[in-house]
């Protein structure tokens, strides 16, 4: 396919949406020979954090001298962004080709009555993953989980380690109403003997649910906060994670206060590899932390007003986003807020509206985004200025007036929102 094809196809997948399973994406994979079979893999699920520690745990690969498959979602720009190898986009040649082997496999499969129905996107670009990182024989492969664990595409595969990062309510649809739940269906990526990194704290539901997994399925579960510590990060953000004897000491590249919890499940990660596998200097280890790169989280586009891009889509990174703008900026922002309806608006908005002198409400480019008058009837009061502008662009441009060269700036509620402001280009490097 070439990419003009390639995109046609993809489109016409997206209108399948959310089709949870493992039946389909086993017999596509069983057509391919079974790629997934041919290297070694991380699986990382979770509800934040953790695209944030299949970066870190790229980099400590990479620094180690690993030839590292990393498989992510969503993306910001465009498609290949999901499938990298040595933190190199998957050539659009390549994407092509391999999207054609995919599809003719699954029209046969289909043909044949293999399958029930036609692949999601989802399970055509796993697929598509596996079979370059086969291809390119990585040393090993971090995969990052899609929506959820239990019937994920990605869950098809028998990782050296597992990593639950921290557990939130998203996705309630398709995964429960309660964090309990939540966390039974993200610790379906457990397999039998397969060792656990669990990040969220010891006495949580989330905690709980995902120790009762692992003690029925006979996997050592490592709880990343059990029995280590992590210090708070000192004024020159350097944190201190201690944990049976072992400390490190490290400056995580990414920003954000949270990013010294993902460092220590991604540290975990590593010396579970070290057992597993092969053993990763600590130096590297710590490289990796602190030499990671993710793009649309907390990112800083603009220094003079300073602009920042984060991807918050739940609550939880909704605090978390607010947590850092009150430690860094230490003032009062312009807010660039879209976001899509069957998120938790209300509770997002509460986190983020009162940084704000200006509010500006605008449209994700995506077929389930909330309206702006949609998202002000949700939010709280609020005194300051509220702007309506559907147009990601002219909002942006709306909320640089406003800021008047001064002013920071905040664009978040979905990276469906960071990319297309990415794909705008409104902040050039």
């Amino acid at each position: 396919m070439n990419r003009a094809q390639s995109q046609a196809y993809l489109g016409h997948l997206q209108k399948f949406g959310i089709r949870l399973g493992l039946d389909t994406i086993r017999e596509i994979l069983a057509g391919l020979k079974n790629p997934q079979d041919r290297f070694p893999s991380v699986l990382v699920g979770g509800t934040n954090g953790k695209g944030s520690v299949c970066a870190m745990l790229t980099a400590m690969l990479a620094a180690d001298g690993c030839r590292v498959g990393l498989y992510t979602s969503p993306h910001l720009v465009r498609v290949e962004e999901r499938i990298q190898v040595d933190r190199r986009l998957i050539p659009a040649r390549t994407f092509g080709r391999l999207l054609g082997r995919v599809r003719e496999t699954s029209e046969a499969l289909l043909a044949a009555g293999r399958i029930a129905a036609s692949p999601t996107f989802f399970e055509v670009l796993t697929a598509a993953a596996f079979l370059h990182f086969a291809e390119r024989r990585v040393d090993i492969a971090v995969l990052e989980v899609g929506l959820g664990g239990r019937f994920d595409a990605t869950n098809v595969v028998r990782p050296l380690v597992a990593a639950i990062t921290s557990i939130g309510h998203d996705h309630q649809g398709h995964l429960g109403r309660t964090l309990g739940r939540i966390a039974f269906e993200k610790a379906g990526i457990l397999k039998p003997g397969v060792p656990v990194v669990c990040g969220p704290r010891p006495g949580s539901t989330a905690y709980t649910a995902i120790r009762k997994r692992a003690t029925a399925l006979d996997a050592p579960f490592i709880g990343a906060f059990d029995r280590g510590r992590l210090g708070p990060a000192d004024a020159g953000g350097r944190f201190v994670f201690r944990r049976a004897g072992r400390t490190y000491r490290f400056r995580p590249s990414l920003a954000g206060r949270h990013q010294g919890e993902n460092a220590a499940v991604a540290i975990l990660v590593a010396e579970e590899l070290g057992r597993t596998w092969r053993p990763l200097r600590k130096s590297r280890i710590i490289a990796g932390v602190e030499q990671a790169r993710w793009e649309g989280r907390l990112e800083t586009v603009s220094a003079r007003p300073a602009v920042i891009l984060d991807g918050a889509h739940n609550e939880e990174g909704a605090a978390a986003l607010a947590a850092h703008v009150r430690q860094t900026l230490k003032g009062r922002i312009i807010l660039v807020f879209g976001v899509l309806r069957d998120k938790d608006i209300r509770a997002m908005t509460r986190h983020l509206f009162p940084l704000a002198d200006t509010v500006v409400l605008t449209r994700v480019p995506n077929d389930r985004a909330a309206d702006p008058a949609a998202i002000a009837a949700l939010a709280p009061a609020f005194r300051g200025r509220l702007l309506l502008e559907p147009d990601p662009r002219r909002a942006v441009a709306l909320a640089r007036r406003e800021a008047g060269g001064k002013t920071p700036i905040v664009i978040t509620g979905s990276l469906f929102l960071v990319g297309e402001v990415k794909r705008l280009r409104l902040f050039p490097a």
